[in-house]
């Protein structure tokens, strides 16, 4: 299994991968000047050589989580079985585009024989937050969001864990936006269940977001923050990190040295996480293989 959390600066998306099968969760590919959306396009053709996209998970409707330009990419180009949102509506011109391209797609696809299925989830609305049905390779317990704690579009995040399975399988908790008083709630109702190898820092590793009682529950190995070089929100939050070195024994962020994606996989003894340059990227769509263990 591997995580391969993309550079996208300022938002989110990672890709994960197991035994020939792949999730995609989030979308940003910001319209910036450089070379971003052409970097990306490298990224996930290199990602998802040789594997099957079974789904994409939105953790939100903020744009910098949820894209038109990656949505419509994805959906379109590597054709997932299902997409996966939180059941709540953000009135927002960007949000509206997303939802344009997925029923779009849905429609597109209808009576095909590679349907598109739409999950739109939340714990209150869900007969079993152990979703089944949606990978031979992954299993997926949702925690949130909740119609108890949806006050804000952050709060409305998904989260999920998502586990591959079999020996080089490992557990990743998915964590969007959601901020502190929604993870008193998740804590308090979950405790144990969070536990997971790897955390995906909420928010970005924002301050607002570091709930300490839920750390300690999902007593995560590795930290993984996806981060903007000098954001302009200044994440990750410089306490935030001191928190989250607190618990895991490794930290990592894609603003490290001038913009990096992460790789993490297991090891020989333990989880590693190695940092990606572009230019390893750009080698690899011209021939190199991708590497071994996903």
């Amino acid at each position: 299994m591997q995580i391969i959390t993309a550079n996208v600066g300022q938002g989110a998306l990672a890709i994960i991968r197991h035994q020939g099968e792949a999730i995609i969760v989030d979308s940003n590919i910001p319209p910036t000047d450089d070379d971003t959306v052409a970097f990306m396009k490298e990224l996930l053709a290199y990602a998802l050589r040789g594997h099957n996209l079974k789904g994409l998970i939105l953790t939100g409707f903020d744009d910098d989580h949820s894209d038109v330009v990656g949505v419509s990419l994805i959906l379109r180009k590597y054709r997932p079985d299902w997409v996966m949102y939180p059941t709540y509506y953000k009135d927002s011109g960007e949000a509206r585009r997303v939802f344009d391209v997925i029923n779009g797609e849905v429609a597109a696809r209808r009576n095909s024989n590679s349907p598109l299925e739409k999950r739109s989830v939340r714990v209150d609305r869900v007969g079993n937050r152990h979703m089944v049905g949606l990978s031979d390779n992954f299993d997926f317990v949702l925690f949130s969001p909740h119609i108890e704690d949806m006050d804000c579009s952050n709060n409305c995040s998904i989260v999920v864990k998502v586990t591959g399975r079999g020996p080089r399988g490992f557990s990743y908790l998915v964590t969007g936006d959601t901020e502190i008083a929604r993870w008193e709630t998740i804590c308090r109702l979950y405790g144990a269940s969070l536990k997971s190898h790897v955390l995906a820092a909420p928010h970005h590793g924002s301050r607002n977001s570091v709930h300490p009682a839920s750390l300690l529950a999902i007593e995560p190995h590795t930290v993984l923050i996806s981060a903007g070089v000098e954001s302009q929100y200044g994440h990750p939050h410089p306490q935030a990190v001191k928190v989250y070195k607190q618990v895991a024994k490794y930290v990592y962020s894609t603003n490290m040295e001038s913009g990096v994606t992460l790789l993490t996989e297991p090891g020989a003894t333990e989880l590693t996480t190695t940092l990606i340059r572009r230019s390893t990227i750009e080698r690899s769509t011209t021939g190199e293989q991708t590497p071994a263990g996903a």
